[in-house]
């Protein structure tokens, strides 16, 4: 029997069953024909070739505990735990199934009743509640981090063995940590950064939070790249932190909260674009219009904030004047420079922007573009995903390093300060025969664009 909303009367005794019934998009779980073009495109299929790790399996799990034929259990949340949420299912399903919302919605369901450890809920209020959404505690983590990685703390606690007392996972990913800073864009060059020459548009940057402490560098180099493409930026001071990491760990309210916030602030401005540099900020504030749409007051100015969205790459390529970009060759035998790109999984799926920046390393003069095999699947790193479910993360990883050694390139670029993070961790642990070096494709543009006078 069905309910006039089209889900299923039920009355469930399971609470998590409940609360699926209540939070999943029916007409999207309907929607999934079985077909099967998700599977070679999800990494964890791949991985494992077991039908409840792909995207068509998680959905029929989902449905199977929304229809009562099946109780919800810890390996049914196992299954959707080791989802990336990469959401490369979504280009290559014929029925335009929202795989997206839908894992989101169930990891939302599962975290109102998940019995966390007394140290993961410490955790997770200190990332969620304290950390993230403020501003002043991002400044403070990014001048801590500084003053441990200037001060020789680092050092030490490398050639001691301290980091032993971590897991491996994390004692790794701490080796590759860029500098941090306590100064972010706002600091360095104010909330106002004008074109170089006449303005085409008027946009406004979105900096984030993480990007800000650990990637400020990238920040700025973003900014005078928008200007040097013809672009007026505005740099809001009272936006916050995007809220991906919370709608991927269920923290789907704190999520809608941090989205009101920057939906005011960015309203007020009237840009013409809001530009992201990192494809996973990017992925959520284009998608604003989907996570505001039951709130009356936001959901207009949702849908005015997500048509405005759009990565660095694609507006300088799309509406600016492309700068020149000139690869400075040190070699003696003058041979050009090798460069690879990973994809940013939610800048290529969701945000539709793998183009672009293809566009911009192949216009670099004495540079060659070497496209990697598979560079539109994951690298690992998924948000958190890396450190939460490290040996998926590592085992995608070794896969993905097989592919960039054979580019022999000597730069990989990225989009995604995730991303980023995982290509030096796979750089480093490999130690490719051709030296190679993980940048940002805004901080490679940067250190090539010529400066007109």
């Amino acid at each position: 029997m069905v309910s006039t909303l089209g889900k299923p009367n039920i009355e469930h005794t399971n609470p998590l069953a409940r609360t699926l019934l209540e939070k999943l998009d029916y007409d999207q779980l309907t929607n999934c024909m079985r077909c099967g073009f998700c599977l070679p495109a999800c990494p964890t299929f791949k991985e494992t070739g077991m039908e409840p790790a792909s995207p068509r399996g998680r959905i029929a799990l989902m449905k199977a505990a929304v229809d009562g034929l099946m109780v919800p259990d810890q390996q049914f949340q196992d299954q959707m735990n080791l989802c990336l949420g990469c959401r490369a299912c979504e280009p290559a399903c014929p029925a335009d199934v929202k795989y997206g919302q839908l894992i989101e919605q169930t990891k939302e369901a599962i975290e109102e009743h998940a019995k966390h450890s007394l140290p993961v809920k410490v955790m997770r209020k200190t990332l969620f509640k304290a950390l993230f959404p403020k501003r002043g505690a991002m400044k403070l983590l990014g001048g801590s981090l500084a003053f441990y990685q200037k001060s020789g703390l680092q050092k030490v606690a490398q050639t001691t063995g301290m980091m032993n007392l971590f897991p491996d996972h994390l004692a790794e990913m701490e080796g590759v940590l860029p500098p941090a800073s306590a100064k972010g864009v706002v600091e360095r060059l104010g909330v106002f950064y004008p074109a170089k020459g006449e303005a085409i548009a008027k946009v406004a940057m979105f900096r984030g939070c993480i990007m800000d402490v650990m990637f400020a560098d990238t920040n700025v180099n973003t900014v005078e790249l928008l200007s040097a493409a013809g672009f007026d930026v505005h740099i809001p001071q009272s936006q916050v932190c995007c809220g991906a990491l919370h709608a991927h760990s269920g923290e789907m309210n704190d999520a809608r909260e941090l989205a009101a916030v920057n939906i005011d602030t960015f309203k007020s401005l009237n840009v013409d674009y809001i530009v992201s540099n990192a494809g996973g900020c990017g992925a959520i504030l284009v998608e604003y219009d989907h996570l505001m749409k039951d709130d009356k007051k936001y959901s207009e100015d949702a849908a005015w904030f997500a048509s405005r969205v759009i990565d660095v790459s694609t507006l300088v390529v799309e509406k600016g004047r492309i700068p020149k970009f000139d690869q400075k060759i040190a070699s003696s035998d003058q041979q050009k420079v090798k460069v690879t790109y990973q994809d940013s999984c939610h800048l290529r799926n969701v945000m539709k922007g793998a183009s672009a920046p293809r566009k911009l390393m192949k216009g670099i003069a004495n540079a060659e573009f070497i496209e990697m095999v598979e560079s539109d699947s994951c690298c690992g790193s998924a948000g958190v995903y890396n450190v939460v479910q490290p040996e998926m993360a590592g085992t995608i990883l070794e896969h993905k390093m097989e592919y960039a050694n054979q580019t022999a390139a000597s730069y990989m670029l990225t989009s995604n300060p995730g991303c980023l993070l995982q290509m030096k961790l796979g750089i480093e642990k490999h130690k490719p025969e051709q030296p190679m070096t993980a940048m940002h494709i805004v901080d490679f543009l940067h250190e090539r664009m010529i400066f007109s006078e």
